[in-house]
């Protein structure tokens, strides 16, 4: 168990705070999951798979055992926030432009090569990476450098599955992942706001860490185009820009990725961007955030946990997290 439950403090003053009829029926269909046990006939489940990917991604479902260890208690976003209000600047930079210009991305065919500091290459399409082990739900945090969260249920399995089947040499000390950048589909490449492609990196013993994601889906269908379609990564205890999106790369190295946002601002973004409240924004404080949905004019901000509520404190034993923010 990785996760650091704890309670908000607050009662249910709003009409606007009862849980939705289909997040209350989701978590029933949860409950039952978890009492019936994994999906009966991996013929069958490798049937849905395949066409859950038939047409380009929006709503195919996406068959994924939930896994009680990771959950959070916090009541999930719902899907018209977490699929509308986006960073994903390669279709521009305001929160509602992924969801009005993603839809020129297009996720088939789509290959993810992994290659660098490894004894076994490899190129993959979305096919076999959706079979290269089960597919699970796990309900994350999902914290902004902004100082807003999201709470979703993604889809998906530890990336170290995929590290586990490269076999990563001795060198290898970071992973670093590229994104795709393509102007044709991508219109927000046109500005110079970042360094493209974007690229991102974890240390490899980040990368392998159990919480570390690698995403295909979220409440239990594909993922949106504007979510990241049809690959990404998520690091929950890190802020958001530190899990990428359609993914085309990933390269094991044996020095410090250079990073989009790094590279753009280095005196605000750092490599390691941990969700810690005692390390401000130079621009603002980090120390309270806003959950996505709780928009009452009288609703609290919440306190920013340290990690973002996970427990993973020991992969920085002795380091200095104001310094290596």
């Amino acid at each position: 168990m990785f996760i650091k439950r704890q309670p908000n403090g607050m009662d249910i003053p709003f009409s606007s705070e009862i849980t939705p009829r289909e997040v209350f029926e989701s978590r029933r269909r949860f409950i039952r999951q978890l009492a019936l046990g994994s999906i009966a006939g991996s013929a069958l489940a490798d049937m849905a798979l395949r066409e859950a990917f038939a047409q380009s991604p929006g709503a195919q479902k996406l068959p994924a055992k939930p896994n009680p260890s990771f959950v959070v208690m916090d009541k999930p976003t719902d899907y018209k926030d977490a699929t509308g209000y986006n960073n994903f600047y390669e279709f521009g930079t305001d929160k509602d432009d992924p969801a009005r210009h993603a839809g020129s991305l297009q996720t088939r065919p789509w290959t993810v090569a992994i290659e660098g500091e490894v004894k076994k290459p490899l190129t993959l399409d979305i096919d076999s990476l959706l079979k290269l082990a089960p597919l699970e739900e796990r309900i994350y945090r999902l914290r902004c450098v902004e100082g807003w969260s999201m709470v979703i249920p993604w889809v998906g399995y530890p990336l170290s599955e995929l590290i586990r089947k490269a076999e990563p040499n001795g060198n290898a000390k970071y992973v670093e992942f590229v994104t795709l950048a393509d102007r044709k589909q991508m219109p927000g490449l046109r500005s110079p706001v970042l360094e493209w492609p974007y690229v991102e990196g974890l240390r490899l013993d980040e990368a392998n860490h159990p919480l570390t994601l690698l995403t295909l889906g979220m409440y239990g269908e594909v993922l949106p185009k504007q979510n990241g379609a049809p690959v990404r990564i998520v690091v929950p205890w890190k802020y958001g820009f530190k899990s990428p999106k359609s993914i085309v790369k990933i390269r094991f190295v044996r020095e410090q990725p250079r990073t989009a946002w790094n590279i753009s601002a280095p005196q605000e973004y750092g490599f390691y961007s941990n969700v810690n409240p005692e390390v401000d924004h130079p621009r603002w404080s980090q120390a309270t955030e806003r959950r996505i949905g709780e928009d009452g004019f009288f609703t609290r901000k919440r306190k920013t946990l340290m990690f973002n509520g996970y427990d993973v404190g020991s992969l920085y034993a002795g380091m200095d997290l104001k310094k290596f923010y």
